[in-house]
């Protein structure tokens, strides 16, 4: 039998038809694996990820005070708000078909392949802009194919879930241009001290070639290298047809003009303010850690940089260079808003960052401030007359405690609250406490905002149950404020990198106290600056009326005190167990507190202090405590409430046989002649 053997040729044919059946069948299959593979990579959501931002604080007149980032410094910015010169000069060198490919650049990933595979290593790299985004945002640097492969996954799972331009905003926000400074608007700042927008053709070359290696081709490092580095991404450009030969030539030729980077060693502005505001963000806010340095917070203060820079400025002059360990803090605040606008912690915050203005100091007669307003509004005026002189105290089962004036000096007379004031009368300040009880002047000074632990006994009269300087300021704000308490602010608002709003401070005033008495209270304060009180030695520094109070331990110093504008306490001494030089230390803190007043509140017209309804203004005469006539010798204008003041004329400089004459209301013409007061408001 013969065997009919088939034709090679149809054999060969049959083979390529089943070959073709099988390609396509092949092809429909990866295609459709592709689908399947696309679509479920379509539905997975990306890896959570948390781009780490710079905050930013700013004063209150819009100036940066500092970034927070500890060595990942990040502003993130719309792509609009980049240069398009700097988003050209990056495609061209980075990722040219970024427009048209979906994520892999083919042609780059088979010639990476290739050397790779030739050289046994992986050596080459291919990764587009958005594998580069992939692997800095959710994977790790290491080599290796199995991170290649997340990395080709995840940069489809971008392009899936996002535009090329959303894309390429995520990638200018992230990639590191060395010296901490992340994305484009950061770097734009480091190297040039500019916005990224506002970056030139040459500045957005130089700036897209550091990546690829940011300590090697950083201005900074090797300017020589950076500018050939520059070169090459500008002849790139050209050849995308994104600049001409001639504008290519412009570019190169441009001097380069980096940001000084001796200005980075120069010492933060008002660095204890920082602190203070990082403590609160964290523990009042309640904002963690991790989202107060990289969470891209805008944290809106109240500090003033010009008051900040005078007061850390008049500190430093005043302190003595011989003396290291004697210390001083100053606070100063708006006593109608609450808004902190200067805040000295010490002499030098990288010797010790000890804030002193949290510190708490026994606060010495600065504190009988708070102890005059509680007797003004129980039973006590102006002219309420006590004798100054040695006295022995009994209280709590037969508990003694026996005050003494400064200096052993006592009047040994009829005194007023107006001149125990001026003075600093211990003994009128301990009858006080005794009379008013002292439970009764804790509360007063809790509604004032002292929110440290006082002891109710006779001694608390004379301020000895410490304090900070930021509460006795509080205190004193609710004083000049007639009354009205309100809380320190130091933050107004804080933004998230979105602009949402999670914190916004308002002020808000409380009514602690009569206004009447408050304002009775400031008027006597006055006199502290007037010949023969505790401030006059400062009284030729002010050029504005103010009123406040001295304050001395054996181992503090203060003055706490304030004009309808600006309240502010300085407290000078030392941070160990050591006293304070009465007379050649004593006199620093009225010092720093005179010339901080007056320079901080230059070029403002200076204020009265407006007294309210309900009080009225007579001359007294000071040595019988009545109302003064046109013979007194010595008449004094005294403001008492309503109802309050003397009714009887003193007749004992009156000439025989003649009716008192009383003194007329003062005027405008005749007030600073007869008050010989030590302030007279310019001509």
């Amino acid at each position: 039998m013969e065997v009919i053997r088939e034709p090679s040729l149809l054999r060969y044919l049959r083979w390529i038809k089943k070959f073709v059946k099988f390609s396509i069948l092949s092809l429909l299959c990866l295609s459709f694996a592709i689908l399947l593979l696309i679509l479920y990579l379509r539905s997975q959501p990306l890896p959570e990820t948390f781009v780490k931002q710079t905050t930013t604080i700013y004063a209150a007149n819009g100036e940066v005070l500092d970034t927070m980032h500890r060595g990942e410094n990040r502003i993130s910015v719309p792509l609009q708000e980049i240069a398009p010169a700097l988003i050209n000069a990056t495609i061209a060198i980075e990722d040219r078909s970024f427009r048209e490919h979906y994520g892999f650049d083919w042609k780059r990933l088979a010639m990476a392949a290739y050397v790779d595979v030739i050289n046994m290593d992986m050596r080459q790299g291919a990764s587009t802009i958005t594998q580069q985004l992939a692997r800095n945002l959710y994977l790790t640097m290491d080599k290796t194919w199995e991170r290649k492969i997340k990395e080709a996954l995840l940069a489809i799972q971008l392009e899936l879930n996002y535009s090329k331009d959303e894309i390429l905003e995520m990638y200018m926000n992230q990639i590191f241009y060395g010296h901490s400074a992340y994305g484009a608007q950061a770097a734009a700042q480091t190297y040039f001290g500019k916005d990224a927008k506002d970056l030139s053709v040459a500045e957005s070359a130089m700036l897209a070639g550091i990546p690829k290696g940011p300590t090697y081709y950083s201005p900074f490092v090797d300017f020589e290298r950076a500018k050939s580095r520059q070169k090459l991404i500008l002849e790139a450009m050209e050849r995308e047809g994104m600049l001409t030969a001639k504008e290519v030539e412009q570019a190169y030729a441009e001097p380069i003009k980096l940001k000084d980077r001796t200005a980075e060693n120069v010492t933060e502005q008002a660095p204890y303010f920082r602190d203070y505001i990082a403590n609160l963000v964290k523990n009042k806010y309640g904002i963690d850690e991790e989202k107060f340095i990289h969470g891209g917070l805008k944290i809106h203060t109240t500090l003033d940089p010009v008051m900040q820079k005078k007061a850390e400025e008049i500190v430093a002059s005043t302190l003595p260079k011989d003396n290291p360990n004697l210390q001083a803090a100053l606070i100063a605040m708006d006593p109608a808003t609450g808004h902190i606008k200067a805040m000295v912690g010490g002499r030098d915050y990288k010797t010790s960052q000890y804030n002193r203005v949290l510190g708490k100091r026994q606060p010495g007669s600065s504190f009988k401030p708070i102890m005059y307003l509680a007797a003004l509004q129980n039973g006590y005026t102006p002219l309420t007359m006590m004798k100054s002189e040695p006295t022995v105290f009994t209280y709590d089962n037969n508990k003694q405690y026996i005050p003494s004036n400064f200096g052993g000096r006592y009047a040994n007379a009829m005194i007023n609250m107006r001149e125990a004031i001026k003075t600093s009368d211990n003994i009128y300040a301990v009858k006080t406490i005794d009379f008013l009880s002292p439970q009764k002047v804790v509360e007063q000074a809790k509604a004032l905002g002292i929110t440290s632990p006082l002891q109710a006994v006779p001694s608390l009269a004379l301020g000895t149950s410490p304090v900070s300087p930021l509460e006795l300021n509080t205190a004193y704000a609710a004083i000049v404020n007639k009354g009205e308490a309100v809380q320190p602010i130091a933050i107004t608002s804080i933004e998230d990198s979105e602009g949402n709003i999670l914190v916004q401070e308002k002020t808000q005033k409380t009514r602690v106290a009569d206004p009447v008495a408050s304002a009775l209270l400031v008027n006597m304060m006055q006199s502290v600056f007037e010949r023969g009180g505790t401030g006059y030695r400062v009284a030729n520094e002010l050029n504005r009326p103010v009123a406040g109070k001295t304050g001395s331990t054996d181992y503090d110093a203060w003055l706490s005190g304030f004009t309808p504008q600006l309240v502010t306490t300085v407290w000078v001494g030392y941070d160990k167990n050591q006293k304070v030089d009465d007379v050649k230390e004593g006199n620093f803190s009225k010092k720093i507190w005179a010339s901080f007043m007056e320079s901080a509140l230059k070029g403002q017209p200076p204020a009265l202090f407006e007294m309210p309804a309900g009080v009225v203004s007579v001359y007294i005469d000071p040595a019988s405590g009545k109302l003064a006539t046109e013979h007194c010798p010595n008449p004094q204008l005294f403001y008492f409430a309503s109802g309050t003041e003397p009714q009887d004329y003193c007749t004992d400089h009156i000439p025989a046989n003649q009716e008192p004459t009383p003194l007329p209301p003062p005027d405008s013409s005749t007030f600073w002649q007869r008050m010989g007061s030590w302030w007279k408001p310019a001509e």
